[in-house]
């Protein structure tokens, strides 16, 4: 099979495309043939060895798992050959062929996209913990989301709506203000002035709830518009400026910076994440949340559309199509 390498940490250009061998089913091991890979922010760090986590070298990188089973060890009970499933793997997705273990996994109905499920699983399942867990959002709270048009932020808006929240989504250009708003927000704002547009927005009161992935001088904004009891999420740092906090406005305003690690959380409370899923699961056949798929590309082209995504020039979610695959679209 073949599938993306990198070597060494370093530029994206440096990642290969090449054969591997293929996995095979053992433990309670599935090997599931990939429909659709999803890109992700993370992996474009993992790559370039700016990530919390540094895996030996060489790896395949990617987290995302989206196919059919082909092949399952005999101590593997749930699943089988032809079966349906997603699953989160941490690394080995960006490959025509991925083994993981079966409880990691949960079946999938034909009826949805692998596009979609690809969102669903690390995009939506980051925002749905950090509005859910970690800001224990309410209904009726006013919520800001920066970086509304990337895949993180889009899923945060639509989960924030069906929390029950006011959404206030801030996106760069008119063209994703207004992708942020067929999303549900219900105001979209742009960067410029943006303390002062939180003011006038919420008549003096804050946000009770932020939604950063950018960082930078947008959070600077945010640490002067949080509500009394407010909950700042540091979600990540797309702006490449990880940002200092004066901390005497978390002591007069009372409100709290609160960390978001989806990663950690899924591995250390894995019943918590299985539910979570769930409850996204049940959304999408609601109809209370779809993921916006910005593009499709082979799976050759990671390198580049990963250049894409860590350029901040993504909006929604982007996959990889392993030769032969499909979205089920």
């Amino acid at each position: 099979m073949r599938a993306i390498v990198a070597r060494e940490f370093g530029p994206l250009d440096r990642l290969e495309y090449c054969e591997v061998p293929d996995p095979k089913a053992v433990g309670r091991g599935i090997v599931v043939e990939q429909e659709a890979i999803g890109i992700n922010y993370p992996d474009g760090l993992l790559v370039q060895g700016l990530y919390q986590m540094k895996p030996p070298l060489p790896f395949v990188p990617g987290m995302e798992v989206v196919g059919r089973v082909v092949s399952a060890s005999p101590d593997a009970k749930r699943f089988k050959p032809g079966d349906r499933v997603a699953a989160i793997s941490m690394l080995g997705g960006y490959a025509e062929k991925v083994l993981i273990d079966e409880r990691q996994a949960m079946p999938l109905p034909d009826s949805m996209p692998a596009s979609h499920a690809t969102a669903l699983l690390t995009g939506y399942g980051t925002a749905h913990y950090a509005l859910k867990q970690r800001a224990v959002l309410a209904e009726g709270e006013t919520l800001c989301v920066l970086g509304a048009s990337g895949l993180t932020g889009f899923a945060a808006v639509q989960i924030g709506k069906a929390m029950g929240a006011r959404v206030i989504a801030v996106a760069s250009t008119p063209e994703k203000r207004k992708s942020a708003t067929k999303a549900g927000a219900d105001e979209a704002i742009g960067y410029d002035n943006l303390s002062e547009e939180l003011k006038a927005r919420t008549g003096g009161k804050g946000v009770d709830v932020a939604f950063d992935t950018v960082g930078g001088e947008a959070f600077s904004a945010l640490a002067r518009r949080m509500a009394w009891n407010g909950r700042l999420l540091v979600i990540g740092f797309a702006s490449g400026d990880i940002p200092k906090l004066p901390v005497n406005l978390t002591l007069v305003k009372n409100y709290s910076v609160v960390g978001v690690f989806w990663g950690e959380f899924i591995r250390r409370e894995p019943e918590a994440y299985a539910a979570n899923v769930r409850e996204l699961f049940d959304w999408y056949a609601a109809g209370k949340i779809e993921p916006l798929i910005g593009g499709e590309h082979p799976l050759s082209s990671a390198g580049d559309a990963l250049k894409q995504i860590l350029s901040r020039g993504a909006s929604g979610k982007h996959v990889l199509i392993a030769q032969g695959g499909q979205t089920n679209e």
